[in-house]
């Protein structure tokens, strides 16, 4: 793909595409599955009221859901995926609208299940169980609905929280727009003078800039047009917090936290153990600012010096036969079978490739049940290599899960998933680094390895930090006015930093630029994921055949056990420091190794 014009749709040579005629061979087909869909509803109504009747009753509802479950994977990803093709024609925008309106109809139709499966007798359901053996089969899923039961209302209550959940997302709405559509941020200007424009996406880019006047003049321009907007930041981000507050004391738990790790069944220990395995860990971080300072030559170090590269490019152009070519050597610690599995989804087209005019930016996986689709964007560079290699494991987590479990549990939960992602990755880099000879190559990869470190152990488990004590602040009566959370944001920056960096004023305003702060708890899991993922690659080259069996063993699992049960089962314990320990271990050495490749 030499040609610098990005190539029409139409242009793309079909071996470069996916094969979404896996799924429907035409839209036709699709549109004839699309009208039983919209039939569902009716179907479902035909059971309100009844599913504590018997055994079969219930069975015959829950079969029903799995079947919905199964045409609404086949409309969703067939739609969504020639929509992502080009993501300005209409005809298929339609069928997405039109899936999503039908979608709303349908859990409408089935707003009586959770009630009704909780209501019924503890008694009386396991009379079902022995009546129709196949019920057995739901046990667990069942068990996941019924086991929330302390925390559901009475109906009208029910009805008035429903009724307050357009109000609840008012303020990550307010702070989407403001944030995406309505800010605005000066130029940045390099040592030349030439002016840069600043968005959220080049922000990045421009950070990673060799011009150091053109990086300081990005930060300042970000936060100096951050803190202008300080107080409006801190009201919404505050809206947001009250709202979760709300929500966990009328459901009657005890935090926040509690009620945001209870529905994908993480511990609390999970969230308090990551956040004290990194304080343990610190000095590897202070061991990484000082080396970044050393190798940049500074004799102060800024906090708009942490992105640039401390090695200068090494010129890795790898084109995408080339990629697959490395992956497949660079996965073969995970045997046969699993590389079989590659294997099929590159040659029987899983993945649409190369940039086309109007096509989704970006890159993702989605684990269909005919196959996982991946979407790229690739261009001939070392990034887009580990792109390949880090969906290709979300694919194969899909197809694993979807060929050994049945539907009701072969979809993993969000705590999982970056887990078999992460894993190649650091798989292919150990690969690489193992078969690089160059001095500069090598220093290069190490670099790359760092700032992955950096960037998702130490910042998202600081993300995480701060989450949790805005929300015990504000359950504490505190207002989390912009002064509060400047203040405490500073304090965390010292912390994770220490004192061989120049905290800068204006970076006790990141955390208003942070739109992960909306999520609810969301942004420990990159930091736990990767510390599994770490921990996983470590022993599956250390152990081999064993450690490999219980990969495969998790990466079939989906949702047939709680993630940390999934989790040991592979090995890796998250309920203990020692993964999070491992992996920060080995961000030291790989430290001592920079410093020395470099001296």
């Amino acid at each position: 793909m030499s040609d610098e014009r990005i190539p029409l749709r139409s242009e793309q040579k079909k071996e470069f595409t996916w094969a979404l005629e896996d799924i429907y061979p035409t839209d036709e087909a699709w549109k004839k599955d699309f009208e039983k869909f919209c039939a569902m509803p009716q179907k479902i109504l035909a059971y309100k009221g009844r599913l504590a009747e018997s055994g079969k009753v219930l069975l015959e509802f829950l079969r029903l859901r799995d079947e919905i479950s199964e045409i609404c994977d086949s409309l969703a990803n067939y739609a969504q995926r020639r929509s992502d093709e080009d993501t300005a024609n209409s005809v298929y925008q339609a069928m997405t609208g039109q899936l999503t309106n039908a979608f709303v109809q349908i859990n409408s139709a089935g707003s009586f299940e959770t009630p009704e499966l909780i209501a019924i007798d503890e008694e009386r359901l396991e009379s079902f169980y022995k009546e129709v053996p196949e019920l057995e089969l739901y046990r667990l899923d069942l068990k996941r609905t019924r086991r929330k039961k302390a925390h559901i209302l009475s109906e009208s209550e029910e009805k008035l929280l429903a009724m307050a959940g357009e109000m609840s997302s008012a303020s990550e709405n307010t702070y989407t727009y403001f944030s995406d559509a309505d800010l605005r941020f000066p130029d940045a200007v390099d040592k030349d003078g030439k002016s840069y424009q600043v968005t959220h996406g080049s922000y990045i880019p421009l950070m990673q800039s060799a011009d150091r006047v053109l990086r300081k003049s990005a930060f300042e321009s970000m936060y100096h047009t951050f803190d202008s907007f300080k107080n409006t930041c801190a009201s919404t981000l505050s809206g947001q917090i009250k709202s979760v507050q709300f929500y966990s004391e009328a459901r009657k738990y005890p935090s926040s936290l509690a009620a945001a790790l209870d529905g994908s069944e993480v511990p609390e220990q999970v969230y308090h153990s990551l956040i004290s395995a990194v304080h343990d860990n610190m000095h590897y971080m202070y061991d990484y600012v000082a080396l970044r300072k050393k190798l940049l030559g500074l004799d102060e170090l800024h906090m708009y010096d942490l992105y640039t590269p401390v090695i200068p490019d090494a010129d890795m152009t790898i084109s995408f036969e080339q990629a697959k070519e490395t992956v497949l050597k660079a996965l073969a610690p995970l045997g046969e079978d699993y590389l079989d599995i590659i294997r099929k989804g590159f040659s029987e087209r899983w993945i649409d490739v190369y940039e086309n005019v109007g096509k989704a930016s970006g890159a993702y996986s989605a684990g269909a049940r005919v196959h996982p689709y991946v979407l790229l964007n690739h261009k001939d560079t070392l990034n887009c290599m580990f792109t390949l290699a880090h969906e290709m494991g979300h694919a194969v987590h899909s197809y694993l899960s979807n060929k050994n479990q049945p539907i009701v549990y072969s979809q993993y939960v969000i705590f999982v998933a970056e887990v078999a992602s992460t894993c190649n990755e650091a798989l292919l880099m150990q690969y690489l680094l193992k078969n690089t000879d160059d001095k500069k190559q090598k220093a290069y990869l190490i670099n790359y390895f760092l700032e992955q470190f950096r960037t998702t152990l130490y910042r998202q488990t600081m993300f995480a930090e701060f989450e949790l004590k805005i929300n015990e602040i504000a359950a504490g009566g505190e207002s989390l006015t912009a002064e509060r959370l400047n203040s405490l944001y500073r304090e965390l920056n010292q912390l994770y930093f220490g004192d061989g960096i120049v905290i800068d004023s204006e970076i006790d305003l990141e955390w208003a630029r942070i739109p992960h702060f909306y999520y609810d708890y969301y942004v420990y899991q990159y930091a736990t994921g990767y510390s599994a993922a770490i921990a996983l690659s470590q022993r599956i080259l250390a152990e081999g055949e064993t450690a490999v069996r219980d990969y495969i063993g998790f990466l079939s699992g989906g949702c047939s056990a709680d993630p940390i049960t999934l989790l040991r089962g592979a090995g890796v314990d998250m309920t203990d420091p020692k993964p999070v320990n491992d992996a920060l271990s080995l961000f030291g050495e790989l430290i001592k190794e920079m410093d020395g490749l470099t001296q």
